[in-house]
């Protein structure tokens, strides 16, 4: 960011920029707290499907970090927007919890096994054998095939566990049909996003922790990017991309100073 234009509005991502393991990650919360102060726009962007924004307020809340729930973003919510814009109050057999099942809910979609528009895939703890094979059978027969966020794998306290993206990758292995994938590193969660706030491209700056979702959709999208070394990425592996942030820092610390120094001047 050597460039002095100003930055209007902050996307960030959650889990590796704010918290990690249900810890605030310091400098977070006065991060946020300097956005509030200025009055500039900022969304909390994630690819956890899992909870609702209410939910994940009071996850953040209790790390010490207080965000209203308009202030968060899942690929659950950016699926949902792109399923009504695709085909308003249509029909969808869903495996997913409640943050994607409420997000469809709220624009009018009918959850059905029978004869639905699409089969929905998102985040869950409780997949089963029996609702990828319906999901399997749904595809196959013509149903339209989209998942929330192409993440493999996410961490957990007994280590790894397979995601959104390994089960998609079951259903396309059976199916032959690949997924329309809504969540990063689809820029269309950034442009969903921008929307959301009424913020422009150019004026706006995505932080997050993983070159491979959180640099290049906001990359693609048209935003200068910060990543932090707090989660995924390491410092190391920064230049193994073809691609490179516009800024590289330690933690979310690094960036409080940044917002004043590039904050509108009026």
């Amino acid at each position: 960011m050597t460039e002095k234009r100003e930055v209007r509005s902050w996307l960030t991502d959650m889990d590796g920029v704010l918290v990690h393991e249900e810890h605030a990650i310091p400098g977070a919360a006065e991060f946020l707290a300097r956005l509030q102060t200025l009055d500039l726009r900022f969304l909390v962007l994630t690819n956890n499907s899992i909870y609702t924004p209410r939910d994940l307020r009071a996850r953040l809340s209790a790390s010490g970090i207080d965000i209203p729930e308009t202030a968060i973003w899942t690929s659950a919510l950016a699926t949902a927007q792109f399923l009504d814009d695709q085909r308003p109050n249509g029909s969808a057999y869903v495996l997913g919890e409640s943050g994607l099942t409420t997000a469809l809910h709220d624009i009018g979609y009918i959850m059905t096994s029978r004869d639905p528009d699409y089969v929905v895939l998102g985040e869950t703890r409780t997949y089963s054998f029996e609702a990828i094979t319906r999901a399997i059978r749904l595809v196959a027969g013509g149903a339209r095939f989209i998942a929330t966020n192409p993440d493999p794998s996410g961490p957990s306290a007994d280590g790894l566990m397979p995601a959104t993206g390994a089960i998609a990758a079951l259903i396309t292995k059976a199916t032959g049909v690949e997924p329309y994938y809504v969540g990063k590193p689809n820029p269309l969660m950034m442009r969903s996003a921008l929307n959301r706030i009424e913020a422009h491209s150019e004026t706006t700056v995505m932080i997050g922790d993983r070159m491979d979702t959180d640099i290049v959709s906001g990359l693609e999208a048209g935003l200068r990017t910060i990543l932090v070394l707090t989660g995924s990425t390491t410092q190391e592996q920064v230049a193994r991309h073809p691609f490179v942030p516009t800024r590289v820092v330690e933690s979310i610390a690094d960036v409080v100073p940044l917002v004043d120094e590039f904050a509108p001047r009026s």
